[in-house]
Formats: structure tokens, C-alpha cells, sequence
């Protein structure tokens, strides 16, 4: 005999038999729709009379979209017309099932608008108010916020927001200070001058050189060193993996003092070797310049204000060489001192020829002696005096690729490196 309660649990499971199997056939439908597998025409034939019109205006084309924000919505819309359970729609779009619900509402309720045209939001970083808080923050010091830093970064700018309660990502607080035209920079250390007559100095010395005669000579004077002779590093061409090195301690052959003078309507360097940087180092230069250009009318000195450029001594010896009597016995030109301005070094022109002299014999040195550096230097100074005596309109950097800037006076030129690589000087 047939157990009843058996016979209501088979029954039972054939309704859930059946239901599976409309299921199946709903979501291989749903699947088949995605897919494209059933064409535009057999859906407007599937879609009720009464929403065929709404489905060709409005839901084809969102369907066509390349959005999926669009197309999604139009898909539910679509297996809400041919009769599907929200459930289903919701398991097989995995949307949220009040999502799904308030879908269908928006288009029972003829909201297509709000259905299928997505809102234009504000970008976060075009709200004023987030600005303003971000601004009200990066404007103090990080100490104000117990933060034991000097300055601020976007990690800590974003906690900071993040601890007042303001949800702002890390690129939308750096897309807020780009358009505010904020930007973190690491300061660099510049040339500059503290002379209060930097401007009256610097005319005098551009008005100088553009009443320069034929027969006048300026001169850009300075000292290089002193700097020891040993194994010297620098930028060379080596091999894949190779680190070239040098020792930290060495002992060194000797030390070298540059005492120099260019001249700038010709380039032309004359230096010798000095023992130490005094008004004699000075007065010896002078009497040389005045020996070598005897024939000129008026020697300019332009150069840095060092005391032993400027001492009562070497004013004395200017001002005896420049008397009448002396320049009679001795047919010698007239001598001018035109000071740079204080702390205005990188308007030395000789830096530049210094820089590249580094450049070319001291960097990646290992001179023996002090006899052989020196040969270096002076056949250094001796082919450079000659190349420019040939090219005179050829100069600078643009030929010999050594020195910092062209050797001529300009107001923007930097004739020290700029990255301050200087030897060390000994003290």
C-alpha cells in the first residue's frame, strides 16, 4: 500500500522537477540574449504589443550601447518584458535584488530618464569645499598637527584628512594641488650677490666692455687652488660592470696654486704657479700683464673681492705704476680696477676656463709629480691660447666641449659648475 506521505514528497519534488527545468530554459534564454544568438527583430516579436514602441525607442539603444552601465540596465528591462522573476534576473545579472526592483520601477513609473541616462557627477576634485579643507591643511605646518616633519607629503596630507573626517583619495588630493598650480619641488641652492651696488657695479662693467678700444685689454682674474697632486676621480668610459674607484687616504705629491688672467676680447690665458694667495701673488700678475701687453693703452682688472685683490699694497703698486714718471720709463699702459660685485663669482669669466681645465687635465688624474702636473697645465693653457689665436670668433664650449659657458661676459651666464663640484681646497 502507498505511504501518503511519500506520495505528497514525490509529488512535491516533481513541482520542483519542473520548476528547475523553466529555470534552465529562462536563463539559457537570458544567456542566448546576451550573446546576441537571438537577433533584434525575434525580441520586438517576443516583447508585448503594448511595450514594443518604449522597447525600440528606448531599449534598443541602450542595449546597442558600448556602456555597460547602459546596456545592463537595458537587459534588465528587457527580461522584466518577457516575464521573468526579478530573482532570477538579479541571480543571473548579479545585480542586487533591489537594484533589479527599483529598475522595473523607474519603468513601470515611465522614468527613462533617470533609467537609462547616467548623472552626471562633480569630480571630487572640482568640489570647492574639499579644496578648501585640503588648502586650510597643506597651509600649516605639519607640527600644528603633532606630525614631526618640516614639510608635507600626500601620504601624511591624506591621513590628516582622512583623522577630520574627509574621505579624499591620494591622486584626487594631487590632481587638487596641480590646479591650484602647487607643486612639490626640491629647493636648490643658487648664486646669488649681497652687494647692495650689484646693479652700479655691473653697468660699469657692461658699459666697460662695450667702450672697449682696440687698444684695450679687460681682463677676468682669479686663482685656482690650491689642490693637492694625487690620484685624482671623475666620470670615465669603462666596461659593462666595471666601478672604477679610487683611495680615500693617499699621500699627496705636492699642491698647486693657479695664479691666471684672461683676457676677453681675445681669449687669451697667462698664469703661472704661485706658493700662496697674497697682495705678492698679485702684484707679481700685474707686472707681468703690464710686460706682456706693453703696447696697449689700458688694462682693465676685473675680479672677485678677495682682500688681497683690493689691499692698501696692491692699491699703492696700481697707483705707482699708473704715474706719469713710471709710465714714461717703462712705455706701460694704464691700469683700471673694475671689482665684481660682492659674492658674484659666477660673473667671473675665468671660472669658466677653470671648470674646463678640471674638466680635461685634473679629473681622472695620477700625475707622478708636481713637474708633470704642471707640464699638463701649461701645455693645456698653450694649445687652447693658440686654437683661439687661429679661430678668434671661435669660442667657448661649442668647439672645445670643456668649459662651462663661451668665454665673453654675460650677465646670465654661470661660469662656476653648477653642480659645485669643486676641489677640495687645502686649509
Amino acid at each position: 500500500m502507498r505511504d501518503p506521505n511519500m506520495a505528497s514528497v514525490i509529488e512535491l519534488s516533481h513541482e520542483n522537477l519542473v520548476l528547475n527545468r523553466i529555470e534552465r530554459r529562462l536563463i539559457l534564454m537570458m544567456a542566448h540574449i546576451i550573446q546576441r544568438k537571438i537577433s533584434i527583430s525575434t525580441l520586438t516579436e517576443l516583447v508585448p504589443q503594448r511595450h514594443r514602441e518604449i522597447f525600440a525607442s528606448k531599449v534598443e539603444p541602450s542595449l546597442n550601447s558600448t556602456a555597460r552601465y547602459n546596456r545592463n540596465r537595458a537587459l534588465v528591462i528587457i527580461f522584466h518584458m518577457l516575464g521573468i522573476q526579478p530573482s532570477l534576473i538579479s541571480q543571473f545579472l548579479l545585480y542586487s535584488p533591489c537594484a533589479v526592483r527599483r529598475f522595473i520601477r523607474w519603468f513601470e513609473q515611465e522614468e527613462y530618464r533617470r533609467l537609462f541616462e547616467r548623472p552626471k557627477r562633480r569630480a571630487k576634485w572640482l568640489r570647492q569645499d574639499l579644496k578648501s579643507e585640503l588648502f586650510r591643511i597643506l597651509h600649516a605646518p605639519p607640527s600644528e598637527y603633532g606630525i614631526n616633519r618640516t614639510t608635507w607629503t600626500i601620504d601624511l596630507l591624506h591621513d590628516v584628512l582622512q583623522e577630520e573626517g574627509s574621505l579624499i583619495g591620494k591622486n584626487t588630493i594631487s590632481r587638487m594641488i596641480r590646479a591650484e598650480g602647487y607643486a612639490f619641488r626640491k629647493t636648490r641652492e643658487v648664486l646669488t650677490s649681497n652687494d647692495p651696488e650689484y646693479r652700479e657695479k655691473l653697468q660699469r662693467i657692461t658699459r666697460t666692455l662695450r667702450r672697449l678700444g682696440p687698444l684695450d685689454r679687460f681682463f677676468s682674474i682669479d686663482e685656482y687652488g690650491p689642490f693637492s697632486v694625487r690620484e685624482r676621480g671623475g666620470r670615465r668610459r669603462v666596461r659593462r660592470g666595471v666601478k672604477p674607484t679610487v683611495p680615500q687616504y693617499q699621500i699627496s705629491k705636492g699642491y698647486l696654486i693657479i695664479t691666471a688672467a684672461l683676457e676677453l676680447s681675445r681669449n687669451q690665458v697667462t698664469h703661472f704657479y704661485s706658493k700662496k694667495k697674497d697682495t705678492k701673488e698679485m702684484i707679481k700678475l700685474l707686472h707681468a700683464l703690464l710686460d706682456q701687453y706693453w703696447d696697449c693703452r689700458r688694462l682693465y682688472f676685473s675680479w672677485d673681492a678677495a682682500s688681497w685683490h683690493s689691499s692698501k699694497e696692491f692699491l699703492a703698486e696700481v697707483k705707482h705704476v699708473n704715474s706719469l714718471s713710471y709710465r714714461n720709463a717703462h712705455q706701460s699702459p694704464t691700469v683700471k680696477l673694475i671689482p665684481l660685485p660682492a659674492r658674484a663669482q659666477f660673473l667671473n669669466v675665468i671660472e669658466s676656463v677653470f671648470s674646463g681645465l678640471s674638466q680635461a687635465i685634473i679629473h681622472n688624474s695620477n700625475y707622478k709629480s708636481v713637474n708633470e702636473a704642471k707640464g699638463a697645465i701649461d701645455r693645456y693653457f698653450s694649445e687652447r691660447n693658440d686654437f683661439f689665436r687661429k679661430h678668434p670668433k671661435k669660442a667657448g664650449n661649442k668647439i672645445w666641449g670643456e668649459e662651462q659657458v663661451p668665454s665673453y661676459f654675460s650677465v646670465s651666464h654661470n661660469c662656476k659648475n653648477p653642480k659645485f663640484v669643486r676641489l677640495s681646497a687645502v686649509r
